[in-house]
């Protein structure tokens, strides 16, 4: 009974130690009708499969980059970055434009109506809405 007591006094003491991730929300601008989506759809526009939205994406690398393509379109950054480079070699579509941090991409979704972004929670305000979080 001590030895379980232990093991999960650990386990209690580790989980409190792990910082939560942020959650991770898809944002269109406020001007935009859009209200709701399923991650299925929003790939597609993060896959540069329907041109519906412009998709605007976080820096190369980012952590939450990384968990967006990961949750969303269960592809790494670099598959991903794969199949933009053939669609832009093609001349199929553009590539989605980058930005550095969440208040870039927030600005600039909400700045256009057609964009579509992914932001951190947190980082909502009244110029974008939340179409779809991220479990």
């Amino acid at each position: 009974m001590k030895k379980v007591l232990h093991i999960l006094t650990v386990a209690a003491f580790a989980a409190a130690a792990t910082p939560a991730a942020a959650e991770t929300v898809v944002i269109v601008s406020a001007k935009n009708p859009a209200t709701r989506m399923f991650s299925e759809q929003a790939a597609q526009f993060f896959l540069g499969k329907s041109t519906m939205f412009t998709p605007v994406d976080q820096a190369d690398g980012s952590a939450i980059r990384n968990e967006f393509y990961k949750k969303v379109t269960d592809k790494d950054a670099a598959q991903v970055k794969a199949i933009w480079s053939k669609l832009v070699f093609t001349g199929k579509a553009q590539a989605p434009k980058e930005f550095k941090t969440s208040a870039e991409v927030k600005k600039a979704v909400a700045d256009d109506p057609k964009a579509i972004g992914y932001i951190e929670k947190s980082a909502v305000d009244d110029t974008v809405k939340v179409i779809l979080t991220l479990q």
